[in-house]
């Protein structure tokens, strides 16, 4: 496959469009302008001015309009983490989990497959670490993105969280499990086809990670890499982590309409106020419903409700 993108101006893209003409798909993606087909090569120009061509003659094509965008920098810093030179423009499975901080909700794992041919438009639509956007903008995105890529959500709530923790199974444990599963789902869905690796958004290191996994009749280990900030490393674990935010952020939204109030995210005192006026409503029973038990917040909730 000879994939390249160049910058073209409006002007030379409407060229484009006029040139490829007779080749040009009904289908065109969020944020396009056009999308051609020719015998050899796939061409789709984007509003930013990035025009994508991709197939046999990519290269040659893509020759006749510009000079390729340098990604030397880019493949350097991805090699620096021990993965392969041009990992970053491989199809790949990413994994990643939101609210294992939270103190009220539920831990949402996502495991979501971007093919190579993929990444350019997920660029376009603005994929990146969900920690770093809006809900409002996240919620944009990914909903989006579970049109066309193949993902696994798997949601682990309150009560089942708070008994399986309460067992003397570590969180860490958990998520391990979570993310193993929902890279098989994934695998299962896309079979035949395969990708060209698996990288999982680091929360333990390998070994501690498989440790967790002792027993498992199905471990996934072919062709998988961890890294800590994964979603800077490949768009597969940022489009994993978007999908998850904005999993998450729907059960927090359903939480609050139970507790009769939005409840608040993270672990901060915040929280504790919220777990408080929840237990003054509710009583301290309804918690294991809402919330993270283990956490210390718990017992401040408790000491606020006392104080009155």
């Amino acid at each position: 496959m000879g994939n390249s993108v160049i910058k073209a101006t409006t002007i030379e893209i409407n060229k484009m469009k006029e040139y490829y003409s007779r080749f040009l798909s009904e289908k065109v993606p969020p944020g396009g302008v056009f999308t051609a087909k020719t015998p050899s090569c796939a061409i789709t120009a984007y509003k930013s001015g990035k025009v994508l061509f991709q197939g046999k003659d990519g290269e040659v094509e893509a020759a006749k309009w510009g000079s390729p965008e340098a990604s030397q920098k880019v493949e350097k810093k991805a090699s620096a983490s021990h993965l392969p030179a041009n990992f970053r423009s491989m199809s790949v499975i990413g994994s990643d989990e939101v609210g294992t901080g939270d103190f009220f909700g539920p831990i949402t794992v996502v495991a979501a497959y971007v093919r190579k041919e993929d990444i350019e438009l997920l660029k376009e639509l603005g994929v990146q670490d969900s920690k770093n956007l809006k809900d409002d903008k996240i919620i944009e995105v990914a909903k989006q993105l579970v049109k066309f890529v193949p993902y696994s959500l798997l949601t682990l709530h309150n009560p089942k969280y708070n008994k399986m923790q309460g067992s003397g199974m570590s969180q860490g444990k958990l998520k391990a499990l979570l993310h193993n599963q929902a890279i098989q789902h994934v695998l299962d869905k896309i079979a035949p086809e395969k990708p060209e690796a698996i990288l999982i958004d680091q929360f333990a290191k390998e070994e501690i990670y498989y440790n967790y996994l002792k027993g498992q009749r199905t471990v996934v280990r072919d062709k998988v890499y961890f890294s800590t900030k994964g979603e800077s490393v490949h768009l597969a674990v940022a489009a994993a982590s978007m999908i998850a935010r904005y999993a998450f952020v729907q059960h927090m939204d359903k939480l609050g309409q139970k507790a009769g109030f939005v409840l608040p995210k993270g672990a901060g005192a915040q929280v504790d106020v919220a777990a408080a006026r929840l237990i003054k409503s509710k009583g301290a029973d309804c918690l294991p419903e809402f919330v993270k038990l283990h956490f210390a917040n718990t017992d401040k909730a408790m000491k606020l409700v006392k104080k009155g």
